[in-house]
């Protein structure tokens, strides 16, 4: 697990960018903070990082997701505030299909949160301040045992890093 504080909009978005660095098609971003605390600020940097023109970056709300052409990539932005059953939903845009073809980035992911992706990046994002932010990354893995013999009855574990 990071931790990272942004003193203001720009810091956030560099925070993005750098978070960019060595994603690429099947990579997951969940994000998760409240109205205003800077989710779409972090994708204008995840955007920059992968090569996709930041102009085009805009909150999802209404669109439920956007598809930004990247370098080596796609990214895809999806939001899914106004969803009524997220996890149904996200079935229903190709989740799949997005993930075998670029960086998929999910705002409110906490609404659907036995649909994401079992490994991905999850983000918190904190509002410390009227411009200060705090962001929590954690890494999670799906990790499956295999036994030759007979199975354990908790064969799937997740961890945290």
């Amino acid at each position: 697990m990071q931790v990272f504080d942004t003193k203001n909009p720009r810091e956030t978005f560099l925070l993005g960018r750098n978070l960019a660095v060595g994603l690429g098609a099947g990579s997951c971003i969940t994000l998760v903070g409240d109205l205003g605390a800077g989710k779409t600020a972090l994708v204008r940097g995840l955007a920059d990082g992968l090569g996709a023109d930041v102009q085009m970056v805009s909150s999802p709300t209404y669109v439920l997701v956007q598809e930004y052409p990247a370098r080596d990539t796609t990214l895809f932005h999806l939001d899914l505030y106004r969803m009524v059953d997220a996890q149904g939903e996200l079935e229903e845009l190709g989740m799949e299909e997005m993930l075998a073809g670029g960086v998929v980035v999910i705002e409110w992911a906490d609404r659907a949160c036995d649909a994401l992706p079992l490994e991905r990046i999850e983000i918190v994002i904190e509002i410390t301040g009227e411009n200060t932010r705090r962001f929590t990354i954690k890494q999670i893995r799906n990790f499956v045992t295999v036994h030759r013999k007979e199975p354990r009855k908790n064969t799937n574990k997740h961890e945290l890093s």
